[in-house]
């Protein structure tokens, strides 16, 4: 983040929760109230090919109200938290120059932790220990990153996205590397001055109704026409970013490794264990005030006070 005096009068609303909380919604309201404009942390709903799948806001919900980092990148472009950050820090000091309230949603925790406390200091990995480990992932398959992950990380298995292998590479390398667990990494990060005051609001439904909401937001997607999002993709599988809950079910589909009912099955499965692995990270990390989502009068009065 650029090294800017801290400003006592600008501020960033931080809406963060699961998949299928109701950020979007809530980002546009609080915006609306305090014309504000919505920047996005999710890794995901920044890439234009991917719509449906992402759960990225349509012009109804954004309400003509400006949302940056929705649909701006391709598939193609080689995009990271580092590149996120980067561009992030400048956009908002750009922004807090005219403005005194902005809104930061999404579910992608460290997208948020890098903005507020920085990025962390992670070692450079060696060809040896790369080379090492996707050899043994190439032998082995996932099951060896996920038992050699719980083993050596274990703090770090429980909110990591285990179905990932691109994250338990990342994460096994630096424990291999280092000799100390990838989770001790975090918090490394040196700061700079902030251009903000932030106000961090969680989002949280019960377990239950949650997973009603997953359950339905997969059905709405398969209406919209994901599958047929996902047939466009499949010959770009291997990039980075399709590595997502809601894309590789259907790839695994379309090349006949599975059927559609399972497939769709899978979809809701993951998405609610993903929900889980979000909501055990923004718990160990923020200091979040939580909220029902439908409870917009405490939270417009919180954000006030």
């Amino acid at each position: 983040m650029p090294d800017n005096h801290l400003t006592d009068n600008k501020f960033l609303v931080v809406i963060a929760g699961p998949t299928a909380s109701g950020k979007t919604r809530l980002a546009a309201d609080v915006a609306g109230k305090y014309n504000a404009e919505v920047f996005s942390a999710d890794s995901r709903q920044i890439y234009r090919e991917m719509n449906i799948g992402t759960a990225r806001p349509s012009m109804d919900e954004m309400t003509g109200i400006p949302h940056h980092f929705i649909g701006e990148a391709s598939i193609f472009d080689s995009w990271s938290t580092g590149r996120y950050i980067q561009n992030l820090s400048e956009r908002l000091s750009d922004y807090f120059t005219s403005h005194e309230v902005a809104v930061l949603s999404g579910g992608t925790g460290l997208y948020i932790k890098a903005l507020l406390e920085g990025l962390d200091n992670f070692p450079a990995i060696s060809e040896s220990t790369k080379t090492l480990v996707r050899e043994k992932f190439a032998g082995s398959g996932i099951s060896y990153l996920k038992e050699e992950l719980l083993i050596r990380d274990p703090v770090y298995y429980e909110m990591a996205d285990t179905d990932n292998p691109r994250r338990l590479i990342r994460a096994l390398e630096v424990c291999l590397e280092a000799g100390v667990p990838y989770s001790s990494f975090f918090g490394t990060a040196t700061k700079s001055r902030p251009l903000f005051t932030p106000v961090m609001i969680l989002l949280e439904w019960p377990r239950e109704e949650l997973y009603c909401r997953i359950n339905e937001r997969v059905d709405r997607m398969m209406a919209q026409g994901l599958l047929e999002e996902a047939s466009d993709l499949l010959p770009y599988r291997g990039f980075p970013a399709l590595d997502t809950v809601g894309y590789r079910e259907l790839f695994d589909y379309l090349e006949g490794k599975t059927n559609f009912n399972t497939a769709v099955s899978l979809i809701r499965q993951n998405t609610r264990r993903y929900a889980k692995r979000q909501m055990t990270w923004f718990r160990k990390y923020g200091d979040w005030t939580v909220f029902h989502p439908e409870a917009k009068e405490d939270i417009f009065r919180h954000i006030e006070e």
